[in-house]
């Protein structure tokens, strides 16, 4: 597999004053060009409302998996029990660039 470069991005989102999901974004430099550039600076404006306002964005099918405490997908900044959690993950094209979304629910998502 060939490496290359990409701008990850890491946020948690909460709600009801929990973290509900772990969410982890991988935007290859390659995407981040032309119309598309003002991703490399969301701050903390959603991303997942850029995604599903634009036209040209297709959704390749979701991939779930479930999360055991020993796997370590999680930064140690993100609270845990220990209980297995599940996850889903899937790759965007936007003007045919892809990126990929990962989402982990955590455990004050219910």
């Amino acid at each position: 597999m060939a490496r290359r470069r990409a701008l990850i991005r890491e946020v948690i989102l909460w709600g009801r004053g929990q973290p509900w999901v772990y969410a982890r974004s991988v935007l290859p430099l390659t995407t981040l060009t032309g119309r598309l550039k003002p991703l490399r600076k969301l701050d903390n404006r959603p991303l997942g409302a850029l995604l599903f306002n634009d036209p040209s964005m297709r959704r390749e099918p979701v991939q779930v998996a479930e999360f055991k405490s020993q796997d370590r997908c999680l930064p140690s900044s993100v609270p845990g029990t220990g209980k297995a959690l599940w996850g889903r993950r899937s790759v965007f094209s936007l003007d045919n660039k892809p990126l990929l979304v990962s989402e982990i629910f955590l455990e004050g998502f219910k």
